[in-house]
């Protein structure tokens, strides 16, 4: 693919599942101010937030500069992990190869006595050693796009979002056959005999172009969850005095899963986007919560979620067994988050525990997060945020980029009722962050 690059190809999935899937999903649309604390959110969410994270939430106490009216217009998060800098090798493996190619040009174009075996040799032997280096290399990024508006009451409380969220990752294969084929090449050109040069070249698999063939490979496996809903939710006075919220979102939901593997050689431009390669189902389902506050004046909530209460499964494209690919089965099971927090009017201090774990669909691991969070509010107008979050799920047999412990910041500005708030994600594997805009008053 000496004209295309497999990074112009990422940003091309990116782009087509994510335009393709006209609502997609809820599972990385965070709010700016959740993602700044730890990914947080069930016991404390504001209105336009509640609508994703625990429609509950919409019949709590808010702020009074909050609790009746809440916009998210929008708000965007995403993650980025490449540890291997996966992208910046596949750009090196294609100049190699352009040059790999320019060099047995001139073996089968040259006389004897003008050819360069040695540099030949040479290029063979750095092509091998990046594409052994490829082989398992991952980057995975994860993009998370929400809107919603939100009226908050007691009596009944209403909300509308709608979100949008994309996991894809990108995994180097090493083909086997391409290691012998260089070294082959490799014993034939450090000879210096061009005669067993060219009968190495000659007996090499070559492309529609003419050029010898590789078949290692990057392989793109991306999932999708669309999503948009209504959230009702109603509080209850209790006869000790404390409340208790209910809330319920009905929602519609699409999902979309994508499998295509690139050869290191060349594809077809026309084809990475093609319906082959893609799967896509939808379907109604549902999302519940429940809030209370107690003690002393009401400072301590507790809060519990669960989403997509009706499971759904996408198998992803029929298998390519040339290529090596499986079909793979993308799952949107229930999940329960439960959530404490302690509140002023100046902090938020918070800690959640997701109860199910969450199964990875392409090469990165399963998720259980256990996660801390605090704001602090200088009256109204600047918020400071910070949170942490450790995976719980054991991933033993990893074979992807691993999900451990992530530290979050955030800042959140006000201004008459506008609001700007900004986030960043920090671990041993990803880079993150986010932005959100809004109206709360």
């Amino acid at each position: 693919m000496h004209q295309y690059r497999l990074s112009r190809l990422v940003v091309a999935v990116s782009l087509s599942v994510a335009a393709t899937s006209a609502f997609a999903g809820s599972q990385n649309a965070l709010s700016a101010r959740s993602f700044s604390m730890g990914g947080t959110g069930v016991a404390i969410a504001h209105p336009s937030s509640a609508t994703s994270i625990n429609p509950a939430m919409l019949a709590a106490d808010h702020h009074e500069w909050s609790d009746d009216f809440g916009l998210a217009l929008p708000s965007f998060n995403v993650r980025l992990a490449d540890e291997e800098e996966v992208i910046d090798q596949v750009d090196d493996i294609q100049d190699e190869i352009d040059r790999f190619d320019a060099l047995v040009s001139s073996i089968q174009t040259l006389s004897p006595s003008q050819q360069n075996t040695d540099a030949l040799a040479s290029s063979a032997i750095d092509l091998r050693g990046r594409l052994v280096n490829f082989d398992k290399d991952t980057i995975r990024a994860n993009l998370g796009l929400g809107l919603a508006l939100a009226v908050p009451g007691k009596t009944l409380a209403v909300g509308f979002f709608t979100n949008a969220s994309l996991n894809a990752t990108v995994r180097g294969e090493l083909a086997s056959g391409d290691s012998a084929l260089l070294d082959t090449i490799v014993s034939a050109a450090q000879t210096g005999d061009s005669a067993a040069t060219q009968a190495a070249i000659d007996a090499a698999p070559k492309d529609s172009d003419g050029n010898i063939r590789f078949n290692s490979r990057g392989r793109i496996l991306a999932s999708a969850v669309g999503e948009f809903g209504i959230s009702f939710a109603h509080e209850f006075n209790l006869e000790n005095g404390n409340a208790l919220q209910l809330g319920v979102s009905p929602k519609y939901v699409e999902l979309r899963t994508f499998q295509y593997s690139e050869s290191v050689a060349g594809f077809d431009d026309n084809d990475f986007d093609g319906d082959a390669y893609q799967t896509d189902k939808s379907g109604f389902n549902l999302d519940i919560g429940a809030a209370y506050e107690f003690g002393e004046d009401k400072k301590w909530n507790a809060g519990i979620a669960v989403k997509n209460l009706i499971p759904m499964e996408l198998d992803s494209a029929a298998s390519r067994p040339a290529l090596g690919e499986n079909i793979r089965t993308f799952k949107l099971d229930p999940t329960a988050t439960l959530g404490i927090a302690h509140r002023s009017e100046f902090h938020v201090v918070t800690a959640e525990i997701d109860l199910t774990e969450k199964q990875a669909f392409g090469f990165e691991d399963d998720t259980q997060w256990l996660a801390l969070g605090a704001e602090f509010d200088a009256w109204r107008y600047t918020q400071l945020r910070a949170g942490v979050r450790h995976n719980l799920a054991s991933n033993n047999d990893n074979k992807g980029i691993e999900e451990k412990t992530q530290f979050t910041a955030g800042l959140g500005l006000n201004l008459a009722g506008a609001r700007l708030d900004l986030g960043a994600l920090y671990s041993d594997a990803d880079l993150g962050a986010a932005i959100e805009l809004g109206v709360a008053f």
